[in-house]
C-alpha cells in the first residue's frame, strides 16, 4: 500500500493542487486536511467558518496554518458562483433558487471546482454518496463520449494491484456502459501504475452459457474493442478465467486475456460490491476508494465510515487525478 502512495506523492511534488474538503467541520477532515497542509504536497480548502474550525482544531491538537477555509455565507465572489450556476443549469434554475443550493456545502464545493477555483473535491464522510455525486453530475458532468460516471476500487495486497469496477455506481449497467466502465477503468489504472489487461466478466467464458446477461457482456467487448483496439482487452470471462492461466488455457485458449488480467469489470453493481467485499475480507486486500471516473474534473466520494487515513489517502488520489 505505501508504494501506492508514495508514486502518488512523487508525481504530485511540485505541482501542489487545490482539493476541497466540503464537509471541513468533521473532525476526520480537519485532522486529514492539517496533515495535508503540513506536507504541502496538496492545497487542502476546508468548506466553513473560520473562527469555528480553528477552535475546533484546537481542541484536536492540530494546526490549520497551511490550510485555507472558505465559507460559503460570506464568500466575496458568490454573486459569480450564482450567475456560472444559473448559466451552467441551462434554465433549470432561478437566481434566486441558486442563492439557496449553492449554500449547500457540497454544492458550493463543486462550484468551486468548476470555476476552477480548485482541482478537485473529496466529500461524504458525512453526506450520501447520492448527495455527493449529484452536484458533479450536475454541474461538472462527465466527459465527451461518456454518459455515466463509475466507480473503481484499486485493491492491493503486497505488491498485488487491481481495479475492480463498477462496484459503487451503476446498478444494472448496459452494453454500452460497460465498454465505457471497461475504458475509464484502463485510464484508472494506468494512473496506479498498473498496464491495463482487462477482463470483462460474466459466469460464462466465451460461450460456455447462452442468455441475455451474458450476450449483454460480449456486446460490451465489441463495442469496447472497436473504440480501443490496442488495448488488451477481451471477454466474457468467469473470473477463474481471467485469473488463473492453466484455466485460461483450458476454458479459452484463444482469448487476447490469458489469465493474466488485472483490470476486472463486473457485469453489474450486485455482482462488483459483492467481489470487492470479498476480496477485502477473505483475501485481506486493502480497498482504495471508490474512485469515481468520467467526470471532466475529479469528485470522490468518502463511506460514512471512513477515518482519517482514508480521506488522507482519497485526497492523495483525488490529487493525482487532477495532473
Amino acid at each position: 500500500m505505501s508504494n501506492l502512495f508514495e508514486t502518488l506523492r512523487g508525481r504530485l511534488a511540485g505541482n501542489s493542487r487545490r482539493i476541497v474538503f466540503p464537509e471541513g467541520s468533521d473532525e476526520r477532515i480537519l485532522v486529514a486536511a492539517a496533515k495535508l497542509g503540513e506536507e504541502g504536497l496538496i492545497q487542502p480548502v476546508l468548506v466553513g467558518d473560520q473562527e469555528k474550525l480553528e477552535q475546533q482544531a484546537k481542541e484536536l491538537g492540530v494546526q490549520l496554518t497551511n490550510v485555507e477555509v472558505i465559507n460559503q455565507h460570506n464568500y466575496p465572489e458568490f454573486d459569480e458562483m450564482v450567475a456560472s450556476f444559473v448559466e451552467r443549469r441551462k434554465g433549470k434554475a432561478t437566481e434566486e433558487d441558486a442563492r439557496k443550493i449553492l449554500l449547500d456545502m457540497n454544492y458550493f464545493g463543486t462550484m468551486l471546482v468548476y470555476m476552477g477555483k480548485a482541482d478537485g473535491l473529496v466529500s461524504g464522510a458525512v453526506n450520501s454518496t447520492a448527495n455527493t455525486v449529484r452536484p458533479a453530475l450536475q454541474i461538472i458532468k462527465t466527459k465527451p463520449g461518456i454518459k455515466k460516471t463509475s466507480g473503481v476500487f484499486i485493491m492491493v495486497r503486497d505488491e498485488e494491484k487491481y481495479v475492480f469496477a463498477d462496484c459503487a455506481i451503476n446498478i444494472a449497467p448496459d452494453a454500452q456502459d460497460l465498454a465505457e466502465i471497461a475504458l475509464a477503468s484502463a485510464d484508472t489504472a494506468s494512473l496506479f501504475d498498473i498496464d491495463p489487461r482487462v477482463a470483462m466478466l460474466s459466469f460464462s467464458t466465451k460461450g460456455s452459457a447462452k442468455s441475455e446477461e451474458t450476450d449483454k457482456v460480449a456486446e460490451a467487448v465489441k463495442i469496447a474493442k472497436e473504440q480501443r483496439p490496442a488495448l488488451p482487452l477481451d471477454g466474457e470471462f468467469q473470473f477463474d478465467a481471467a485469473f488463473v492461466p492453466s484455466v485460461a488455457e483450458k476454458k479459452a485458449p484463444d482469448a487476447e486475456i490469458k489469465g493474466d488480467a488485472n483490470v476486472f469489470v463486473f457485469p453489474g453493481l450486485e455482482a462488483g460490491n459483492i467481489g470487492y467485499k470479498i476480496a477485502q475480507r477473505l483475501g485481506n486486500f486493502d480497498a482504495v476508494g471508490p474512485i469515481l471516473q468520467g467526470l471532466n474534473k475529479p469528485v470522490n466520494d468518502l463511506s460514512r465510515g471512513c477515518d482519517t487515513d482514508d480521506v488522507y489517502k482519497l485526497a492523495i488520489i483525488t490529487a493525482a487525478q487532477s495532473l
